[in-house]
């Protein structure tokens, strides 16, 4: 039922808040003193209480290009007094093909053929879907195992949390998917602490992990395995050198598909399109979304090996290849906004800003170090993670004070639990990183 208080009216309920369930969210403790952007430019957001914000998060991992990029804007405008929707069942339209070129112009290898949805969880489940019913095409249909990692985010669709090992996004959901398994994550806050960029450990006993789980099963059962370049959601853990190269090895050995979620390191978060070609890996399945139209509009993508595409296409001769899709698939308004913000990337030189920028945002970030409650800190590219000491009994509750306190201080950076993260808009300079870290240095001392 709705309320008769209208949005910016004082009230002591705010009951005109009450009908959304907003996610990832304390419902109760937001409402009871609400956070408000009305408006959005470039590095900033503005708030209903008229603060002006540094977005020190990029919105969430997705507005790289800070906010309501002109070019973005003109051209989601011109696109909506073109084509407003168009099926992609059956139906296209031209921008949704050529934006498939563009993404796939900047993956390596023979990594061709895209498929789009409408968000990074939609693009895992599509991920783990294609790989089964490769094996399925190939005539291996005992290979519907997967395997994920601790620590692991791979958004909120049931497969998703299955391979994912977030355990809150785990707990209240029953069993999951079946068949499901998941490595150690590599990284031991114990001897790692204040790592800069990838830690520099043996990564065999890893790899030995891995082996073990396939020799238990058998490489015959496992369809793939699914990682992250680095952990962001998880709060930015970062694999140790090399990591992600022996992982292609040792499943390409076996059959076994690799699928790399680039939803957060993708399209410039490592200074380079995509962390496969940073890390100069060629996967067989990559997960992309957020960046790609610096959240204008919901849009993700899985693209895949030409061979994968291929086996679907000879596989099925004829009629509807692959039984999966969305009413929102390749929606032209995403479309739009999605070339416009590659194109803008390219233009600007984005990429090549965003390497020049990450030695500076490391040492700003590490400056961190002996301020209170500071156990750890930990980056790679433009994204940083700092962990602060749980409290007794009251896990979380530090960071996220620290989380308030330093949007007090007018920036805006990301909590979960006792993890806090900066993931700078990445056409910022030395100038907003200082502002950032210092706001975040006066979050710490203020929850000491």
């Amino acid at each position: 039922m709705a309320s008769d208080t209208q949005p910016g009216q004082s009230t002591i309920e705010n009951d005109w808040l009450k009908s959304y369930w907003m996610p990832f969210t304390p419902n109760k403790a937001f409402k009871a003193a609400p956070r408000l952007y009305e408006r959005a430019d470039g590095f900033h957001y503005h708030t209903s209480d008229g603060r002006k914000i540094l977005d020190a998060f990029s919105g969430l991992w997705c507005c790289n290009l800070g906010h309501r990029h002109p070019k973005i804007v003109d051209a989601m405008k011109a696109q909506i007094d073109e084509l407003d929707y168009s099926s992609a069942f059956n139906f296209g339209h031209p921008k949704i093909f050529e934006l498939a070129n563009v993404i796939s112009a900047q993956f390596p290898g023979d990594l061709d053929n895209v498929f789009f949805v409408n968000s990074g969880s939609e693009a895992a489940d599509t991920a783990l879907k294609i790989a089964i019913a490769y094996h399925r095409l190939k005539g291996e249909g005992t290979r519907t195992r997967l395997i994920g990692r601790v620590n692991g985010y791979h958004g909120v669709g049931f497969g998703g949390i299955s391979v994912g090992g977030m355990v809150n996004n785990r707990k209240f959901f029953g069993s999951l998917l079946p068949g499901v398994d998941h490595l150690t994550f590599p990284y031991d806050m114990a001897t790692q602490a204040f790592s800069r960029g990838e830690p520099d450990i043996d990564v065999e006993p890893f790899m030995k992990e891995l082996e073990g789980i396939i020799a238990l099963h058998d490489a015959s059962t496992i369809a793939a395995v699914i990682v992250e370049p680095f952990a962001g959601s998880g709060g930015v853990f970062v694999p140790p050198k090399k990591y992600l190269k022996r992982l292609r090895e040792v499943t390409k050995k076996h059959g076994i598909l690799l699928i790399v979620d680039e939803v957060i390191s993708g399209f410039g978060r490592m200074g380079a399109a995509n962390a496969v070609t940073h890390y100069g890996v060629e996967p067989d399945i990559v997960t992309m979304a957020k960046g790609i139209n610096n959240g204008a509009v919901p849009m993700g993508a899985a693209i895949v090996r030409k061979e994968i595409y291929d086996t679907f296409m000879d596989e099925m001769p004829t009629g509807v290849e692959f039984f999966h899709g969305y009413t929102y698939s390749g929606h032209p308004l995403a479309a739009a906004a999605a070339l416009a913000t590659q194109q803008a990337i390219a233009e600007e030189d984005v990429y090549d800003r965003a390497r020049e920028l990450a030695p500076y945002f490391e040492e700003a970030v590490h400056s961190l170090k002996g301020e209170p409650n500071v156990t750890d800190i930990r980056n790679v590219g433009l994204a940083a993670g700092v962990t602060v000491a749980s409290r007794d009994g009251a896990s979380g509750a530090r960071g996220g004070e620290v989380f308030l306190k330093t949007y007090e201080n007018g920036v805006a950076i990301r909590a979960n639990g006792d993890h806090l993260a900066i993931a700078p808009i990445l056409t910022m300079g030395r100038a907003e990183i200082d502002e950032t870290v210092e706001a975040f240095r006066k979050g710490l001392r203020a929850v000491a």
